[in-house]
């Protein structure tokens, strides 16, 4: 005797009555009554049976015609059963482990023309509604896909024309200029989508050799790195780059108002003609008029030297140093050097000739002076900063 049923016969009759009047998936339905889909889809069927005669078997008592028809109807189930493992097995692979309604929508819409909505929708726990309002919002997705294709398109642009450099607050800025109307972390969750990034920088060596023989040099800007106009106060550095066996020293100098590099040499050596060369260069570049600047380094052997000190006095500079192996002393100096390595990606590369290095520190040089948007002065580059200059933005430079 087989084991009696945990459900009540009225219970069936609600339960197959629940699913015709709601219209919604058995699926549904069954897990709000806690039970198995799969027991309420055969009660539903069972309902959809023919009547048969009190006690009789099947195909017991039925006519040919009858017989016919119950077999017909039984092909057609298992047909149906066939078709629904088909489709469940194709969507388990479509889906990929992505079983969000979404993923259930596109494979709905791929699929329909061969199952039809109302199966799948059914098969797949989604109602038909739902599924016709995503339809109709195919046209707005599509258009925001376009959109979003080409603001990386001109993101891929922007980025290139950097040299890679980039990353997304600058071409933000680089886009705002252009009239591309968008905001930082759209640029950002594109960039991250498409696998666009700036660069970054690795540790640097040490290039300060202190002098202790040389005479104490005051620390005038005391880590304040602002300036109330162009040629109150400039800073200036060395750094190395790897050229073949050996190295190119570049030394720098540096407005503070501006960050515009206003002088700079490259040499094979760190003597003490590599910084003076660069101070030559900006005073000429300033008009040979620099008198009272200050010209903050930091205790390098070549910035202490006697011969530095005088050309600094020939031209009215005032030295100003920080202290030794600080580099938070000499702050604004650092970062130009840590900006122009990771764009140059110079802790990855080595020059075959000193003629390449040269000529691609020149060209950045003159990008980073004219092209390249710099986060302190409102992402403009520092020659346009110079060009806009009013008594207003030089009270913000100051701020």
């Amino acid at each position: 005797m087989g084991r009696p049923s945990k459900y009540t016969e009225e219970f069936r009759r609600d339960a197959v009555e629940l699913v015709r009047s709601s219209g919604r998936p058995i699926n549904e339905v069954a897990r709000e009554l806690g039970m198995s889909h799969e027991t309420l889809r055969n009660w539903v069927r069972r309902q959809d049976q023919p009547a048969r005669p009190e006690g009789a078997a099947a195909g017991v008592g039925l006519s040919v015609a009858d017989k016919d028809a119950e077999i017909a109807r039984l092909r057609a189930e298992v047909a149906e059963l066939r078709v629904e493992k088909e489709i469940l097995r194709k969507a388990a692979a479509y889906f990929q482990g992505d079983g969000s309604v979404t993923s259930r929508f596109q494979f709905i819409s791929t699929h329909r023309a061969v199952y039809g909505v109302k199966r799948l929708c059914r098969l797949l726990a989604v109602s038909r509604s739902g599924f016709y309002r995503w339809i109709a919002a195919e046209p707005d997705r599509r258009a925001r896909a376009e959109a979003e294709d080409e603001l990386a398109d001109q993101i891929a642009a922007v980025h290139t024309e950097s040299s890679g450099t980039y990353g997304s607050p600058r071409v933000t800025a680089e886009l705002h200029a252009q009239g591309v109307r968008v905001n930082r972390k759209r640029v950002e969750r594109v960039m991250r989508q498409r696998g666009i990034a700036g660069k970054h920088l690795r540790r640097r060596r040490r290039t300060t050799i202190p002098d202790p023989a040389a005479a104490p040099v005051t620390d005038l800007l005391r880590r304040d790195f602002t300036a109330t106009a162009p040629d109150q106060r400039w800073c200036g550095d060395i750094t190395y780059l790897r050229v073949g066996a050996g190295w190119l020293f570049l030394a720098t100098v540096i407005d503070i108002a501006t960050r515009r590099l206003i002088g700079w040499s490259i040499n094979t050596h760190m003597r003490t003609s590599l910084v003076i060369d660069a101070l030559e260069a900006a005073v000429a570049a300033r008009g040979g008029q620099v008198d009272g600047v200050i010209f903050h380094t930091d205790k390098g052997s070549q910035y202490g030297s006697t011969a530095f000190a005088a050309v600094c006095d020939r031209h009215g500079v005032r030295r100003s140093t920080g202290r030794t192996g600080t580099s938070y002393d000499n702050a604004l100096a650092e970062a130009f050097f840590a900006t122009l390595k990771r764009e140059l990606d110079v802790d990855r590369r080595t020059w075959a000739c000193e003629a390449d290095a040269r000529r691609d520190v020149f060209r950045w040089i003159a990008f980073y002076n004219h092209r390249r948007r710099h986060s302190a002065l409102g992402y403009h580059s520092p020659a346009d900063y110079e060009r806009t200059l009013t008594s207003a933005t030089l009270q913000q430079i100051a701020a």
